[in-house]
């Protein structure tokens, strides 16, 4: 009775949104597939164990707290902003749903948690195998899309997103697998062959590089510096270096003007950050400083926010802003609650995975050595990305990190 669980996940991974006017992007096929789930989740409701955590307690809070910010955008913003900040409430209660029903509902009992695993690796191995042929032909997009760019002298091109709405929630995904095979390649034992973790990473990583997405790259990082925190002396430095290595000749040898210009990027935003920090951050450092001047001109938003998810509609701060910084973002729009909660949220998040990557269960111990590897990256990320809104991958994230908390 999981199998609406696999099917949902797989079709947040790899399936496009379809093609009429529906939000941002267009309706989901996923969505459905959730409407299934809440629908086995009730018949299945005696099945539901009482207990539950702190990773569960703080996700709830911070439900309620994004919940209780749509009560100011009913006040200061269009109906229709607030309305759609209210289906952002809604998205986000997807993945606390697939938390729960992993952890403590029908879903924690009878699962072939590893199968499960092997079939979402390949699912985004094919996500990232489409973005790269997408990437190539610059296939038209099914319904809407961030408008992000690449100037090359070869001419203008879209940034690879696969079948997401913008090139970030790619790159994001892409570095949560890339740190589930470093964190397989430390372990003794594998639940999928060693050969098939190099050629699957090395598309992901590919994948990872077409996106240009350099915060994406940034997590990967900080998550495998956390990685040699946990694992010091277990990791197989070699073949993370071959599936790294890999992608970077992929995109050399595939898309040669591309990968120079993208390693050049990277590089160059270390080099020149001191000169020009505003221009390497994309002209968030703009976006911030406004944000903060509405702040200090309006000190009682600092306690109630503005409403979940309205700066970029509704202009009410004096014009539309892309927060691109899921703390500031928190603050602006849910005020000091909010981001208490958010901070609250991901310190469970880390507590609860530490504790499940040093238990002596091997598969608790895998899930939850991913998700905090992860999710220390994910934290990182946020800097530069209000990435708890990216409603299609974090469902799997949860899940992980519910597979973690009910295995320990």
């Amino acid at each position: 009775m999981n199998g609406w669980l696999l099917c949902f996940l797989v079709a947040a991974l790899v399936l496009p949104p379809v093609p009429f006017a529906f939000g941002d992007s267009g309706a989901h096929p996923s969505l459905a597939i959730a409407a299934v789930g809440v629908g086995v989740a009730a018949l299945r409701f005696d099945e539901w164990r009482p207990r539950m955590g702190g990773a569960g307690v703080a996700m709830l809070l911070y439900a309620a707290a994004i919940a209780a910010s749509v009560g100011m955008a009913l006040v200061d913003s269009p109906p229709r902003v607030a309305a759609g900040s209210a289906m952002r409430v809604a998205l986000f209660g997807i993945s606390v749903f697939v938390f729960f029903y992993a952890a403590y509902g029908p879903g924690a009992e009878g699962v072939d948690e590893m199968r499960f695993t092997r079939v979402l690796f390949w699912a985004a191995v094919a996500s990232a195998v489409f973005a790269c042929v997408d990437f190539s032909f610059q296939f038209a997009p099914p319904a809407g899309y961030g408008r992000q760019f690449l100037w090359l002298t070869s001419g203008v091109y879209r940034r690879a997103q696969g079948v997401f709405y913008e090139a970030s929630t790619l790159g994001n995904v892409c570095a949560f697998f890339l740190t589930m095979i470093a964190v397989e390649l430390a372990r003794p034992r594998r639940l999928i062959a060693r050969g098939w973790l190099l050629v699957g990473g090395a598309a992901i990583a590919a994948a990872l590089v077409l996106s240009y997405s350099r915060s994406s790259l940034g997590n990967f990082a900080v998550a495998m510096a956390a990685l040699v925190y946990l694992r010091r002396g277990r990791i197989r430095w070699g073949l993370v270096a071959i599936v790294v290595g890999g992608a970077i000749a992929v995109t050399l040898a595939v898309f040669p003007v591309f990968g120079k210009v993208y390693w050049e990027r990277v590089f160059g935003s270390f080099r020149y950050f001191a000169e020009a920090p505003n221009a390497i951050l994309s002209g968030r450092l703009s976006s911030w400083s406004y944000l903060l001047g509405f702040l200090a001109d309006h000190p009682l938003y600092w306690v109630l926010g503005v409403g979940y998810k309205t700066l970029a509609y509704s202009g009410f701060v004096g014009r539309k802003v892309i927060a691109d910084n899921a703390y500031l973002s928190a603050l602006v729009e849910t005020g000091v609650v909010g981001l208490a909660a958010m901070l609250g949220l991901c310190a469970a998040i880390l507590k609860a995975a530490r504790r499940a990557a040093e238990s002596e269960d091997a598969r608790a111990s895998f899930f939850g050595t991913w998700m905090f590897c992860f999710w220390c990256g994910e934290m990182a990320q946020m800097l530069s990305g209000d990435l708890l809104t990216f409603w299609r991958v974090l469902p799997v994230y949860f899940w992980v990190l519910g597979r973690a908390v009910r295995e320990r």
